[in-house]
């Protein structure tokens, strides 16, 4: 599992190095001094896991993941105890207090089996949706757009606009990636629901979706969108 470690402090990344020695399943693929640093090397290094320290000059390590189109798995690594509640909200695997102790390292990292996600789902398989009073079920393909709202994922979906209690990428690794793309941090949205496709700044798309709805796609994504959809 490819790694990245995401600290400030030079030692403190050099003494998790050592520790990770013992842990030959886990691949440190780079590191970075701050957010800047960390969303260039995510980008281009896609690694499946972070270590990521909070306290970091300019971007704290919480602004850095809201930065982040998709977010791999996180592992905080701090010398402050009071973001732990803060740190499971984000649905971090994990939050380690330096100096790190070995046990709980180990600890840490066997949560990562765990977290690996299930096989998705079939888009005609039913779903049952509770919010509130109100249940549905619902065919995964009649969901137009899965919508971020903190450790909440909004569906949507006919009149309907359930929230649920799973997060945006947790059930971007149930959902079938032949019918649902991610096409932001905050949307997954259903291809077969694209009506137009426009443009858009930086070199991104606004898609259109029947419904009424509009979902700005970054030009990273839109470059993995036209990869996917491409012949």
């Amino acid at each position: 599992m490819k790694a990245l470690l995401i600290d400030d402090e030079r030692l403190a990344r050099t003494e998790l190095r050592r520790l990770l020695e013992k842990h030959p399943d886990i691949e440190i693929a780079g590191e970075a001094r701050n957010a800047e640093e960390a969303i260039e090397q995510v980008g281009r290094l896609e690694p499946e896991l972070l270590f990521l320290d909070i306290q970091m000059p300019g971007c704290n390590g919480f602004e850095l993941l809201e930065k982040l189109e998709r977010a791999p798995m996180v592992i905080f690594t701090t010398a402050y105890d009071e973001y732990a509640l803060k740190a499971f909200e984000v649905n971090a695997l994990d939050y380690l207090l330096k100096p790190v102790a070995p046990d709980r390292l180990a600890a840490a990292l066997a949560k990562i089996s765990a977290a690996k996600p299930r096989p998705a789902v079939g888009g005609d398989q039913q779903i049952f949706v509770k919010d509130g009073e109100r249940c549905w079920f619902v065919a995964l393909k009649d969901i137009v757009l899965l919508e971020s709202e903190g450790n909440y994922t909004r569906l949507f979906f006919g009149a309907n606009r359930p929230l649920v209690l799973r997060s945006l990428n947790y059930l971007e690794e149930r959902l079938d990636p032949a019918l649902f793309f991610r096409a932001s941090r905050k949307h997954i949205l259903n291809l077969k629901f694209i009506d137009g496709i426009d443009a858009w700044a930086n070199g991104g798309f606004l898609v259109r979706l029947k419904g009424n709805f509009q979902v700005e796609m970054s030009r990273r994504q839109a470059q993995k969108f036209k990869e996917v959809m491409s012949l």
